[in-house]
């Protein structure tokens, strides 16, 4: 049974090396990664955006190499969510967005991902609300914009009304540290905008304590899987288009989680 139509299921990235020989043919070129990942999944989670703003003709290339109905989400640049704390970051976002932009009805949802915020950052949750409040009343129209937190007791009903009343998405982060889906479900509603938003992330430094090569699922987590997908298909039966992505922290393996992931939605 295929995957529901408003359900994109995808990875973080597509041009790892270590998936040529487990996910990727070997001796594929990396220029052909994407074609190759294309027919696979419907959706990837553009990573390298964080770092740095893409060339327009990365982006071109991007959009010529996929096919119709393909999306590409991707991370707002770090220089917006890290460095700068969205203050007097409106030149680098919409110099983004004009670059993002041409991808056109390929463009999918763009994470503001922030990290931990200690104390000496933000004081309170409130603080960071002073600062979040305002940016988002003006974020340019025509876009899907998503958040991430670190702050796990920073996630409250306010906090969601908040980036609803914006109709920006909420980004459900599967993490060691973070509250499970199940436990928000029962409390909260975690749908803010018109898509959900869903990233199952892992323990990197654990991960990479255990492996330096990302060609295979090294670890069990089919049960916590489970638990998500069946949450997941309550959003997704209620219309709501929703995008999943797998990273190679999560259990190894970014490509063979999701596929995992596919199977055990056809079973829960």
């Amino acid at each position: 049974m295929p995957l529901p139509d408003n359900l994109y299921l995808g990875t973080v990235s597509w041009s790892k090396q270590d998936w040529v020989g487990s996910f990727y043919p070997a001796n594929l070129k990396p220029s052909e990664f994407l074609q190759t990942y294309s027919r696979a999944f419907r959706t990837v989670e553009i990573d390298s955006t964080f770092y740095r703003i893409p060339t327009s003709s990365m982006v071109a290339g991007w959009r010529n190499r996929s096919p119709a109905g393909f999306v590409f989400a991707a991370k707002i640049p770090r220089v917006i969510t890290h460095q700068k704390l969205l203050k007097d970051s409106e030149a680098e976002l919409l110099r983004f967005l004009r670059v993002m932009e041409p991808l056109g009805d390929k463009l999918g949802p763009l994470l503001f991902q922030f990290p931990y915020f200690n104390k000496n950052i933000f004081a309170s949750r409130e603080q960071f609300d002073k600062v979040l409040r305002p940016f988002l009343a003006s974020l340019p129209k025509g876009f899907r914009f998503a958040i991430e937190i670190r702050n796990k007791n920073w996630i409250s009903w306010d906090f969601l009304e908040l980036l609803r009343e914006q109709s920006v998405g909420f980004a459900l982060l599967a993490q060691a540290w973070m509250p499970g889906i199940d436990t928000l479900a029962k409390a909260l509603d975690l749908v803010t905008g018109d898509f959900c938003y869903v990233r199952f992330m892992g323990d990197r430094k654990d991960l990479e304590g255990k492996t330096q090569k990302f060609d295979k699922i090294i670890e069990d987590k089919a049960n916590e899987m489970t638990i998500w997908a069946n949450e997941i298909k309550k959003i997704v039966s209620n219309g709501t288009r929703s995008y999943v992505f797998f990273s190679n922290y999560y259990a190894g393996h970014g490509p063979g989680s999701a596929k995992l992931f596919e199977d055990l939605w056809e079973k829960c």
